[in-house]
């Protein structure tokens, strides 16, 4: 079965009825190596035909489906067509056998223009690497009524269409894929293999690319340089990150992942889909740090106009603020006893009716394991009950700051809509597969079965997508000391075979460490940055010196 993106169920709606039956029968038709989209923007240009279909041998094909029975059709000469409206209208449009060609031609241009897709000897040296063709799908339209009107046999060649009686239910597999590979002149090339597929899409969708700043802890470039270079990790979402992301629709929607799954570049592309339809959109988190690259993926992205990225308390104070309502007194109130009262001030604000719910068109919630239930409640209140857009990514087994007894709740029993509309991202690509196995020996106790009550929060087990790499290694010191003169013989050790003093990081568990190994660093001559504290707005910038 082919893959289709978006998902049928989520574009179906916005499908003719052709176009309905056309993605069922290539989904059902084509084998799993097939992929497809419908009405993608391609490009810088945005373009969008109607379907994209990638296969390793076959190649690159666009077909573009009209829904025109035989008499809609007035006249046709090989740029335009003239057509009768359901009002009776006539009106001039462009053969759509021109449209899914300029469409093709316009995809081959970007794609040659990277020397790893081209043919790099031959007849077609400097030409696509795959074979690619274009067709148009006439759903309502037999083959023996084409072949009845010889002016449209002259505009489009019989075998450039797919008529109705050739795309029924009962359609054979083969003489089906033998209709769409009869488009095709081309007849050259290897297959492709994932990298080349991968480095395709990346071209096609650039929504879809993930820049080397969002992979790597100090970024070295700034927010606007332009990407011209296809990163060598994860270099885009993978095929179930996009048509995930893609099929994200309205309502309240929950995504269950692992660390390092792809759950923020999914929640990346969802602003941008939802900034592009001019909704203002609220990002919520937890950690302060987040938050601070959150924004930052925003600016990237050019986003920020509609765009608002906020921890959690952050943006208690902020609304109590906007309001022009109390905040806790901080000279009374210290620490946790002042979160507390924060909260309650927001809720209390927001039943009261001082605090409007509905203000945004769109929210969403990153690392929704760290947040309370009654936070929850509150933020699913300030969704635009006309769009009703939420989303929720969770992942319990990150709960870093809240007591494991405190998730059990369900989601309705927070207002949030979840049930049928929960979808879980085990591989983890941020780690090796030595890594993850590790990092899976401390935490199996804390492991359990996923819950089967899908309004529950889950604790999922990541799975490795298959990166490798070497062992890591534990090495017992008697004393944090000890540790620490380790660390540094090991950084000066790296050094001196070439590796740079800003690629290396030291992560520590309390500040008191961080503040004993910054000394001791120091004191041993070493070039280091960092910070100590958790405070806003820390950004790692890229310096000849190692970070702790």
């Amino acid at each position: 079965m082919a893959t289709l993106i978006a998902s049928y169920s989520s574009c179906a709606s916005r499908m003719t009825g052709g176009e309905r039956r056309l993605a069922q029968r290539l989904e059902a038709k084509l084998e799993d190596d097939h992929l497809l989209w419908y009405d993608v923007p391609v490009g810088p240009k945005a373009l969008h035909p109607d379907f994209i279909l990638l296969h390793p041998s076959r190649g690159l094909f666009v077909l573009e489906v009209k829904d025109w029975k035989l008499d809609t059709i007035k006249a046709a000469n090989p740029d335009e067509f003239e057509i009768e409206t359901q009002s009776g209208q006539r009106k001039t449009v462009d053969s759509p056998l021109v449209q899914a060609r300029d469409y093709v031609l316009a995809m081959c241009s970007l794609l040659e223009k990277d020397p790893e897709l081209v043919q790099p000897e031959g007849r077609y040296q400097g030409k696509l690497i795959c074979p690619y063709a274009y067709g148009v799908v006439l759903p309502n339209i037999t083959r023996r009524q084409f072949d009845s009107q010889l002016a449209l046999g002259q505009v489009i060649h019989a075998n450039l269409v797919i008529c109705k009686d050739e795309m029924t239910e009962a359609v054979d597999p083969g003489a089906f894929q033998e209709q769409i590979w009869a488009m095709s002149h081309y007849n050259f090339g290897t297959t492709l293999t994932n990298e080349q597929i991968d480095r395709i899409r990346w071209h096609l969708y650039p929504e879809m690319r993930i820049s080397a700043k969002q992979l790597s802890l100090f970024p070295k470039e700034p927010a606007d340089t332009l990407q011209t270079a296809i990163p060598q990790v994860l270099k885009v979402m993978d095929l179930q990150q996009e048509q995930l992301a893609r099929s994200l629709g309205e309502g309240h929607r929950v995504i269950h992942g692992v660390a390092g799954s792809g759950k923020t570049l999914i929640l990346a592309y969802r602003c941008q889909h939802l900034a592009e339809a001019m909704q203002t959109v609220l990002v919520l988190c937890f950690n302060v740090a987040l938050a601070s690259r959150l924004r930052s993926l925003m600016a990237e992205k050019g986003l920020t106009k509609l765009v608002t990225v906020r921890h959690f308390h952050g943006w208690c104070t902020e609304v109590l603020k906007q309001h022009q309502l109390p905040r806790p007194d901080y000279r009374q109130y210290k620490g946790a006893e002042y979160i507390q009262r924060l909260e309650a001030a927001v809720v209390a604000a927001v039943e009261a009716g001082k605090i409007p719910t509905g203000q945004y068109g769109a929210v969403m919630v990153d690392e929704g394991h760290d947040f309370a239930p009654e936070w929850l409640k509150l933020v699913a209140q300030m969704v635009n009950p006309f769009t009703d857009s939420l989303l929720v990514l969770y992942d319990d087994a990150q709960n870093l700051y809240g007591q494991r007894a405190n998730r059990e709740f369900s989601f309705k029993s927070v207002g949030i809509k979840a049930q049928g509309r929960t979808t879980i991202l085990k591989l983890n690509y941020r780690n090796t597969a030595q890594v993850l196995m590790l990092a899976y020996e401390f935490a199996k106790e804390v492991m359990q079965p996923i819950s089967p009550d899908e309004d529950i929060p889950p604790l999922v087990q990541p799975n490795s997508a298959g990166r490798e790499g070497p062992v890591p290694e534990l090495v017992k010191c008697r004393s944090y000391k000890e540790e620490v003169n380790h660390i540094i013989q090991r950084a000066q050790q790296l050094q001196e075979r070439g590796i740079p003093w800003n690629e290396m990081a030291i992560i520590y568990r309390d500040n008191w460490m961080g503040e004993k190994a910054f000394q001791q660093l120091q004191q041993a001559g070493m070039p280091v940055t960092g910070s100590t504290k958790a405070a806003a707005a820390v950004t790692l910038t890229p310096r000849p010196k190692v970070s702790s």
